[in-house]
């Protein structure tokens, strides 16, 4: 029977304050008026994830968390009314292949919901920094990011079916369909860099 050490027995009992904040925020956000017509988008927790992340620093999202203003208006007036948080950030990298990348995403989107196409733009902005996706997202974790991708692009999740990492899934989808192979291995089970694709993403 596996137990839990003694160190995750203790942050589960005190968690640390930037997990504090992190969920006051995104509490908070919850708490917040949504219009009827996204009242129940599965990807309004997410939303309220990556403002609350951005507000505690987290990850390396711009401020405006690669949307345009007027967006992001949209944003605080439908699904969380009320004033707009004030969110550092530095200005955000335009990546060469970002629009084809976006692009990508809004081909598998569920086509439920406008948040879709922010949360388009959101993870390839987060597609510039050098960490794992979901912590350059600022997210809690791991699962918060494939909820995104079930919930947003289904069709695109679905296809991972090995479990890649999501950055590297994403990258191989999009050099696949531009004709762009740059991998040696003549399958993934073959690469000498197979942990660097499918190592557990913590």
């Amino acid at each position: 029977m596996k137990t839990s050490s003694p160190m995750t027995n203790a942050l589960a009992v005190h968690p640390p304050p930037a997990l504090l904040q992190r969920q006051r925020i995104q509490h908070e956000l919850l708490a917040r008026q949504a219009a009827a017509a996204v009242r129940d988008d599965p990807n309004r927790p997410i939303l309220a994830s990556l403002f609350a992340g951005r507000a505690c620093n987290a990850g390396m999202l711009p401020a405006g968390l690669g949307l345009h203003k007027n967006e992001l208006a949209r944003i605080w007036r439908d699904y969380f009314h009320g004033p707009a948080l004030v969110l550092p950030g530095d200005a955000a990298e335009n990546l060469p292949e970002g629009a084809d990348l976006v692009e990508l995403l809004l081909g598998e989107r569920a086509w439920r919901f406008p948040s879709e196409v922010w949360l388009a733009k959101i993870v390839v902005t987060a597609c510039a920094g050098k960490e794992h996706l979901w912590r350059d997202l600022g997210l809690a974790d791991r699962q918060e990011l494939s909820s995104l991708l079930y919930n947003a692009f289904p069709a695109f999740a679905r296809q991972n079916v090995s479990d890649m990492k999501w950055k590297k899934f994403l990258y191989r989808t999009y050099c696949a369909r531009e004709c762009i192979y740059v991998c040696p291995a003549p399958s993934c089970s073959e690469c000498t860099d197979y942990a660097k694709c499918f190592s557990p993403e913590t």
